[in-house]
């Protein structure tokens, strides 16, 4: 448990949090959501004590372990991995230092042989011999093989560290869990490993996430901070994302009578209750909405971009033909021999465990690379709009935000422009800003506005929700669906992957799965596809 007791926390004139108060309860895991910039992180640290609150305190009860998800990766690198993961437990680790520094004294005294005991008794308790054999578990669910487990962290690449230190805040079964962005790095098998652990955790989790697919899997509550203040929520981030937005647009009604909005909000929340049962969470986990009043729902103040893809024309019948296509980059093989065939209304997610070689296939395609072998060709009625991983490019000249989607535009008045980048929440003074100041998910809705101010009849998009909030994710992924051209992307986002994708491509220098007509889920659960992918990553 944690108690939250009035905290507020003020930089300078910018007050992020005022008078919160909140009790964090074991068997739950909150999300915490909010916008970008309205402290989430912050508040993490708030609670796990690395920095003080303006006014208000954070209580923990005495003996509950508090773990923390760390993110300096370079802060272990002098440390076996499998150690690294043991010092997640700092009072287990600390009595394994202090046996072993006796045992190796020359001189054991009678004093020496007292503290051991005391020591070895201690050790036992904290479940200290399983220690290792727990920790390598962990590792191994986690994508770290055993080979890697006795090596130093330092020798590890960046996203396999990330991993390390997630095992390490997992280990020894805290009484508090606080994990900030929990996913990043991780590949769909193992983030749906951490969901069913979470799942199944049966103490206190404080999780931060963009990742609206895990949210809705592993979140009890939902903790949304906004207006400066953090509000609880019962259910998960699909169900408080659902019931603001109709509790807003109810609000917005002056003349819907009160009985009328009670009524048809208890109608949302009973057939909510029912849907949440068919998810994937433990049913010992679940917190049923029966005791939710209609009164918990407040509308939010949380702004969505609009994101909608036209088309200038349809495309014909012939996108685009691959055959043969090779290329390595840095000596490391992308892909080999890929042959497609990609036809008109396919919305093709392309997945696998290296980023690396879906990049650079889009880059490929979007004619920035030159393949080894093989040949593609796009059909002459395409029109394309490529959106990368790295946008760095598109925002070296210093004009501001209203000049540099002007580029783009056919209307290039200053009514047309002020309009169009209202709808993508540059409004007012925002849309003057220079474009080599914005922020990652600034440029991300720029990048946007671009897209869909060229109206392609083909995207190609690599990993497009990188940067971006909750918010523009779910305006994102609302505009692909409607999309009614041609889709090649690629994304960790797992609802976006499930909810736009109607093809299945999966890539890797041995070969690739090509499944249509099939959505996320489907593919990851099919049993003759796990046999085929087992063997192109043996």
């Amino acid at each position: 448990m944690i108690t939250v007791n009035g905290v507020s926390l003020q930089y300078g004139q910018r007050k992020l949090f005022s008078d919160v108060s909140i009790v964090f309860s074991p068997g739950n895991c909150y999300g915490l959501i909010g916008a970008n910039g309205s402290g989430k992180s912050t508040f993490l640290k708030i609670l796990s004590g690395e920095i003080e609150s303006t006014a208000g305190s954070v209580s923990v009860p005495s003996g509950k372990r508090l773990s923390v998800l760390k993110q300096d990766q370079f802060a272990f690198d002098d440390c076996m991995v499998l150690t690294t993961v043991i010092m997640g437990h700092k009072r287990l680790y600390a009595v394994t230092q202090e046996k072993d520094e006796i045992y190796a004294r020359p001189n054991f005294t009678d004093e020496d042989g007292m503290r051991v005991s005391e020591l070895e008794s201690e050790f036992a308790e904290l479940n200290g011999w399983d220690a290792e054999a727990d920790a390598g578990k962990l590792l191994c669910n986690l994508g770290i093989p055993v080979a890697l487990h006795q090596l130093p962290m330092k020798q590890l690449e960046s996203g396999q560290k990330v991993r390390v230190l997630l095992a390490q805040a997992l280990f020894g079964n805290p009484d508090i869990l606080l994990l900030d962005e929990p996913t990043n790095h991780l590949d769909v098998e193992t983030c749906l490993w951490l969901e069913d652990f979470l799942s199944r955790f049966e103490n206190t989790a404080v999780v931060v996430s963009h990742d609206r697919h895990f949210l809705d899997n592993v979140c009890t509550h939902i903790a949304d901070i906004d207006f400066g203040k953090i509000q609880l929520y019962s259910g998960n981030y699909s169900f408080w994302s659902e019931s603001s937005q109709l509790a807003l647009r109810q609000r917005g009604e002056a003349n819907k009578k009160i009985e009328e909005r009670r009524r048809e909000l208890q109608e949302f929340i009973a057939r909510f209750s029912s849907n949440l049962s068919k998810s994937r969470q433990a049913t010992s986990r679940k917190k049923m909405l029966e005791k939710l009043t209609v009164d918990e729902i407040k509308p939010s103040s949380r702004q969505y971009p609009f994101i909608g893809f036209e088309q200038e024309r349809e495309a014909g019948n012939d996108i685009l033909h691959i055959e043969g296509l090779s290329k390595t980059v840095d000596g490391q093989l992308m892909f080999d021999r890929l042959s497609l065939d990609i036809h008109p209304g396919d919305k093709v997610a392309f997945v696998g465990t290296h980023d690396l070689a879906r990049t650079t296939l889009f880059q490929v395609l979007a004619g920035e690379l030159q393949p080894d072998k093989g040949t593609f060709k796009w059909g002459v009625t395409t029109k394309r709009g490529y959106y990368p991983k790295d946008n760095t490019a598109y925002f070296t000249r210093p004009l501001t935000v209203i000049d540099w989607l002007r580029q783009y535009s056919d209307d290039t008045s200053e009514q047309f422009i002020r309009g169009f980048l209202g709808r993508m929440l540059f409004s007012g003074e925002e849309s003057l800003k220079p474009v080599t100041v914005l922020s990652g998910g600034e440029k991300v809705r720029c990048m946007m506005s671009r897209m869909m101010l060229i109206k392609p009849n083909v995207l190609i998009m690599d990993e497009p929700t990188n940067h971006l909030d909750l918010e523009s994710i779910t305006a994102l992924n609302r505009g692909l669906e409607k999309f009614r051209g041609t889709l090649l992307f690629s994304s960790h986002d797992h609802q976006l992957v499930q909810t736009v994708a109607n093809r299945i491509v999966e890539l890797s220098p041995r070969g690739c799965i090509d499944r249509a007509g099939t959505n996320f889920d489907d593919y990851l659960a099919d049993e003759r596809i796990r046999a085929q992918r087992a063997a192109l990553y043996d």
